[in-house]
């Protein structure tokens, strides 16, 4: 299979270049020629193999093809479980169990398992350049770390991610380096795209991305959600719907482009922050990016998401379609703080504020009559979340050994202004 710019003006490219890019060279981001559409599939014995049958088709005749099973093997070692929660029909599927307690690791793991293949003997080592609000920089450290000819550069907002979250940024050293930028996600994730557009620098120093941006998280990412939703109909008969915690919309785009193909889930809810970008533009506005606001659910801190470029281009354009198939939802601090004391309190659940965000919209669907089986996407361990979540239910959650293991080691993180000329001086140093 081959793959193209949003933009279409690139050429198309084959898979494993196409991963290595991380951008298109238009500026676009890579998407499937064709989708593999009305396929007939059937939940694996486990998450390996489910993604092994789903993502044979965009392998078709790459370099990668013969290892996609070993890739996949490696990739998902941890489980992703379906959980119900305390209202009939209503679940969970916690995507935290990975090494850095956050669904993150599932696209990263991938991601490094394909490029360490694609790059194997190459001459130059490939710098993996990647923004987070959070989560994304730890999961891709943590996959890369260590690994012979790639080297991470994460750039993070300095002072608007959590605590654990900083921490786990810059813990790993060695291959990987953290810069801690004043600003914003926005001003990080402008940053990295302007280094994957800039000729010059990438000549001198070849460069990647591991963002949602990048094909090969997107991919993979659409895996736990046929896996829940294939296993779930087999069970039931029943299509799952999903409501989605988003900011950069990668996660909730790997459940749409699953879909898109004939995997069984049903309607996808939308849920965001105070960042409302997406819900005022589902709501019939004008599509306006513009700079992000701090909030509990920091990962979600983004005000132009980039996974917005591939919704449309699934779409072709067609705004209307686009709102008619969708609804979006934004949630405040206050109903973030409220909704995890109050599962907490009646039903003993504990969610992080991102997975808290899709809880809240799945109790405002039911409040309006809307019936059918649902599951949140749970994003993030909420141990990740200390400082928010142990006042509101009043005691120590505990830290995921995995987690625990990270913060136990030593951490140090760089200071970057949100300048390109900074950070151009940094990558070539």
């Amino acid at each position: 299979m081959n793959f193209i710019s949003t933009r279409n003006t690139a050429p198309a490219s084959n898979l494993s270049d196409a991963i290595a890019a991380g951008l298109a060279p238009d500026g676009g981001l890579y998407v499937p020629e064709k989708l593999p559409v009305g396929r007939n599939l059937e939940a694996g014995e486990d998450l390996a193999a489910t993604t092994t049958a789903l993502l044979a088709p965009f392998f078709e005749s790459d370099a990668l093809a013969p290892d996609l099973a070993a890739i996949c093997r490696e990739a998902f070692d941890f489980p992703v479980p379906l959980k119900p929660l305390a209202t009939p029909g209503d679940h969970v599927l916690e995507l935290f169990h990975g090494p850095t307690a956050a669904f993150k690791d599932i696209g990263a793991r991938f991601l490094a398992a394909c490029l360490a293949r694609i790059r194997r003997g190459a001459a130059q080592p490939l710098t993996i350049l990647v923004a987070t609000s959070g989560d994304t920089g730890a999961a891709v450290a943590a996959a890369f770390h260590g690994q012979p000819g790639l080297r991470v550069v994460v750039l993070y907002p300095d002072g608007r991610v959590s605590p654990r979250q900083a921490h786990q940024l810059g813990c790993f050293g060695g291959n990987v380096i953290a810069l801690r930028v004043a600003g914003s996600f926005d001003d990080c994730q402008a940053l990295v795209k302007r280094a994957l557009n800039d000729a010059q620098l990438q000549a001198q120093v070849p460069l990647s991305s591991a963002n949602s941006i990048s094909l090969g998280r997107l991919l993979p990412q659409m895996s736990y959600y046929a896996h829940a939703a294939l296993a779930h109909r087999g069970a039931t008969g029943r299509e799952l719907n999903f409501v989605i915690p988003t900011g950069n919309l990668g996660n909730a785009m790997a459940a749409i482009l699953a879909r898109a193909q004939g995997v069984p889930v049903g309607r996808i809810v939308l849920a965001t922050n105070a960042n409302a970008v997406l819900p005022e533009y589902f709501a019939g506005a004008d599509y306006a990016p513009r700079a992000s606001v701090a909030t509990l659910a920091n990962a979600m801190d983004v005000g132009a998401p980039s996974n917005f470029e591939r919704l449309r281009w699934l779409y072709a354009g067609d705004d209307a379609a686009l709102r008619a198939a969708f609804t979006a939802i934004a949630v405040d601090d206050a109903t973030i703080r409220a909704t995890i004391k109050a599962r907490w309190e009646r039903h003993g659940e504990v969610f992080c504020p991102h997975t808290a965000t899709a809880v809240h919209v799945l109790e405002s669907l039911r409040a309006e009559g809307v019936d059918g089986d649902w599951a949140v996407a749970a994003t993030a361990h909420p141990a990740k979340f200390e400082s928010v979540v142990e006042p509101l239910v009043g005691h120590a959650v505990a830290v995921p050994p995995a987690l625990a293991d990270l913060l136990a080691r030593p951490a140090h993180a760089e200071p970057l202004p949100p300048d390109y000329a900074a950070l151009q001086a940094r990558l070539l140093a």
